[in-house]
């Protein structure tokens, strides 16, 4: 029993670094301009070389732990900095696995958590959708598979129902891919779009 005490709390400990790691990351960011636009994040994406892929990918995970940057931008960048398709997988492993991640923190930490991650006005906005709609994993499934609803924060209020993982990431893993095309491939198109226009 001990034992495993000392496992949840040492996975305890991990979450909240790891959060702390991430809001340092996100204020050295906003300093710096890094979200500002694609070039700049495009430009930081490079200067890591062969690492290049792996640091993409964990940018995309945090953008959705912490829903504070604008996820459009990340998926452009992903696909102008490697390419459409290669772009879009590394877009859809990133944003997938955050996901995840988001809902799994929402589950094990509760509604405290959940406030402090998306504020108090986001939550009071959103939280509805559990108590008004009664197919709740309805609606979320529809919201993950159209790019309608801000997805980051519906993963955490999915977390606070009674959905499972299993169910959870099935939608994930099913109803990314379009929204994540729309995003990435769709604002890619119009800005060059538009470009073409200007120029």
């Amino acid at each position: 029993m001990d034992s495993k005490r000392k496992k949840i709390k040492l996975i305890d400990l991990s979450t909240w670094i790891g959060l702390l790691v991430v809001c340092m990351f996100m204020v050295y960011g906003y300093k710096t301009g890094l979200f500002s636009s694609e070039e700049t994040f495009r430009k930081f994406i490079e200067s890591f070389g062969i690492w290049a892929s792996i640091i993409f990918i964990l940018i995309q995970v945090i953008q959705v732990i912490i829903p504070i940057l604008p996820g459009a931008v990340g998926c452009v960048a992903g696909i102008i900095i490697f390419g459409p398709l290669i772009g879009f997988l590394y877009n859809y492993i990133g944003i997938c696995i955050g996901s995840i991640l988001a809902f799994m923190l929402s589950k094990r930490y509760g509604k405290p958590l959940v406030k402090g991650i998306i504020g108090e006005r986001s939550y009071e906005k959103y939280i509805g959708w559990i108590n008004r709609v009664k197919k709740f994993d309805t609606m979320f499934a529809l919201a993950i598979f159209f790019p309608v609803a801000p997805d980051d924060l519906l993963c955490y209020i999915a977390g606070l129902t009674k959905m499972n993982l299993r169910k959870f990431t099935a939608i994930i893993l099913l109803g990314k891919p379009m929204s994540i095309a729309i995003y990435s491939l769709g604002l890619n198109a119009i800005g060059h779009y538009l470009l073409a226009q200007i120029k």
